[in-house]
């Protein structure tokens, strides 16, 4: 993917207002620690998450993500009439029919030349649909597109926690499949793209980059159920070991691509945002891609892992909380259950 015609307008994070801490989930499941004799601390230590965001009960995807999608469109002050689609990326939906990006829609104001769809591709939803946003943009279609996502890790959290207390007889090996199920947080997430203005001083290319897939592993992650807040819940199942070294090596494998595509080396990127999993994950990745750490924006330790809103938050945090020059080069590498990873390049 190479773009030309691509601007990065505006991105934005809506934090949860509540903070669910590890020691506090590990607390709930007390009982379940004590018959497996695992340690307590055992939560935070394998993947660094200290405490995780939720939202406040009765919160929809769709809310979830116009909250987001307001403040880019307040902070840039771009035009709503001008919007020709809008994306809800989110894992979570609020509903089998009609889109959530449908509500979106209609909380927003957008006009009724604005195309609606849901995107979702696990992790990696807001990215895919940033790159189906440049192709439009790219090709004439459209002058500006919104990509939204709002994440409830709560349906997932009730389900995991009540599987979790209720098996009488539980083996390690069973806890193990739903431990990355305890590191699933709450976030919302909106990034805008526009045509590039020739005549504005604060353009960010979009410069395109590579995706790739191994849908040989698509059995390593899987969930089932409800993802809206008024539903049983979903219930995940993970490998997280082989989903760490599957989606770790096709993260090389892209990487490697788009540093052709791109014609980037491994000293080109000035900053790197990644989906943030875990600290096993971003430790692994960058020793694996020879990328220097120090240009990583971690958030996982504050926020946990937020699905699909995790990059695109860290992005934008990242981008308010660090130096970011004009002419910079942002990496941007995100991996979704299934698998599929991308690898897209800013040039701030």
């Amino acid at each position: 993917m190479r773009f030309t015609q691509v601007n990065v307008k505006g991105l934005a994070v809506a934090p949860p207002p509540e903070i669910r801490t590890s020691e506090s989930i590990e607390e709930e499941l007390r009982d379940v620690y004590e018959k497996l004799r695992l340690p307590f601390g055992r939560l935070e230590m394998m993947t660094g998450i200290r405490q995780r965001r939720f939202w406040r009960s009765g919160m929809t995807s769709a809310e979830a993500a116009s909250r987001a999608g307001r403040l880019v469109l307040e902070q840039t002050g771009f035009p709503r009439d001008r919007i020709g689609v809008l994306i809800h990326a989110s894992v979570c939906r609020d509903g089998l029919e009609p889109a959530t990006a449908a509500s979106v829609h209609e909380r927003l104001g957008l006009s009724s030349a604005c195309a609606i769809f849901d995107l979702t591709n696990a992790c990696l939803g807001v990215l895919s649909s940033l790159t189906q946003v440049a192709f439009m943009i790219e090709s004439g279609a459209i002058e500006a597109g919104l990509v939204v996502s709002g994440e409830l890790a709560e349906p997932l959290y009730n389900a995991t926690m009540r599987t979790l207390k209720s098996n009488k007889n539980p083996t390690r090996a069973w806890f193990k499949r739903h431990f990355a199920s305890l590191t699933i947080g709450s976030s919302a997430a909106a990034v805008l793209l526009t045509r590039i203005d020739s005549s504005a001083d604060n353009v960010h290319r979009f410069l395109g980059g590579v995706c790739r897939t191994d849908s040989a592993a698509n059995s390593l992650c899987r969930a089932d159920g409800s993802t809206d807040s008024t539903g049983d819940g979903a219930l995940m199942q993970t490998d997280s070991e082989g989903l760490l070294h599957a989606g770790c090596a096709l993260a090389k494998e892209t990487w490697t691509q788009a540093k052709e595509v791109l014609h980037w080396t491994n000293e080109t990127p000035d900053h790197i945002f990644t989906h943030q999993v875990g600290r096993a994950h971003k430790d692994l990745t960058f020793q694996m891609l020879e990328l220097d750490p120090v240009k990583d924006f971690p958030t996982v330790s504050e926020w946990g892992n937020t699905g699909s809103a995790a990059l695109p938050g860290a992005w934008a945090l990242g981008i308010d909380g660090r130096p970011v020059k004009k002419g910079d080069k942002v990496l941007l590498l995100g991996i979704g259950s299934g698998l599929s990873c991308l690898a897209l390049g800013i040039e701030w």
